[in-house]
């Protein structure tokens, strides 16, 4: 059975998660994500109280399969939700010079790791082109929600929800081997790290207003961005869904090219992404310009 058939049915039978899942099949595959819907609200991030509109996210991480569609020519397909889609029109990255999984996997299920935020939400524009569904990165307030699915995990449970310096064996596993979180979301914490679509700035609250709606720290520069849910070379005892970290250069420091790619961080195979899906979808005008503000060349 393929595993997203099989996902579907270990998760509808969930009370708490019925008529709350959607999956996405990209065309001409059997790859595809589940999406979890989650119905926004309150929440209280960096001290200040935001609303948070309706949006569905991956229950796992963007595997590598998933991403090597977009990644390759030869992997994509004809098929797409548009009529006049071409393969040949979208740039893509360019080929890695070494194995950027440093030998811990790829086929499987295992996590996409190495990519710059850029080649994240360039592959988010490439779904959204493919599929006719905008999707993206979260934000910080949005990944922070979804991760604490109504409270902080217990440090007692944390051996069973993530991967982490102590049960890691310094290396990230296959997605979803741990058990979810109470909205079916897997390896929030640990495993690998996660973009957000958030410029990091370290006095976020300041930026943020009590009452604000969907808070989102724009950028204004390639560095940096904030990076959420630690990985397998985070200590358990720094485990949690509210700690933030910095995006650094040094992640593409041995990247030989000049200038640094913007599809590949050299140094970073720690860290993968995961998407989300606003409830309700913008236009074809606003996704543009929401590529254009968000893609900093």
């Amino acid at each position: 059975m393929h595993y997203l058939t099989a996902l579907l049915l270990v998760l509808v039978t969930a009370p708490a998660l019925r008529a709350q899942l959607d999956s996405v099949t990209l065309p001409g595959t059997e790859i595809g994500f589940v999406m979890v819907a989650l119905e926004g609200g309150t929440h209280t991030i960096e001290g200040r109280e935001v609303r948070l509109s309706p949006f569905a996210i991956s229950s796992h991480e963007v595997t590598h399969e998933a991403y090597r569609i977009f990644q390759t020519r030869e992997n994509d397909t004809p098929l797409a939700a548009s009529d006049d889609w071409d393969a040949d029109a979208w740039s893509r990255p360019s080929p890695p010079y070494l194995d950027l999984s440093y030998g811990m996997g790829t086929r499987g299920g295992y996590p996409q790791v190495n990519t710059t935020q850029q080649a994240a939400l360039r592959y988010c524009e490439w779904l959204y082109e493919k599929t006719g569904r905008f999707f993206r990165l979260p934000t910080e307030a949005e990944w922070e929600y979804a991760c604490l699915a109504g409270q902080e995990p217990d440090p007692a449970d944390l051996p069973d929800l993530a991967w982490l310096l102590e049960n890691g064996e310094e290396t990230y596993h296959k997605t979803g081997q741990k058990v979810p979180n109470a909205w079916g979301l897997y390896d929030m914490l640990g495993n690998v790290s996660e973009w957000t679509l958030d410029e990091y700035y370290a006095d976020y609250a300041d930026r943020v207003t009590d009452g604000e709606a969907d808070p989102w720290m724009r950028p204004d520069g390639k560095h940096a961005r904030t990076v959420r849910g630690g990985s397998f070379d985070t200590p358990t005892a720094e485990a949690s869904c509210r700690s933030r970290e910095r995006s650094s250069p040094r992640w593409q420091a041995r990247d030989p090219q000049i200038p640094k790619s913007k599809w590949w961080n050299v140094d970073s195979a720690f860290l993968g992404f995961r998407i989300v899906s606003p409830a309700v979808q913008p236009s074809p005008e606003e996704v543009r310009t929401f590529f254009a503000e968000a893609i900093i060349d």
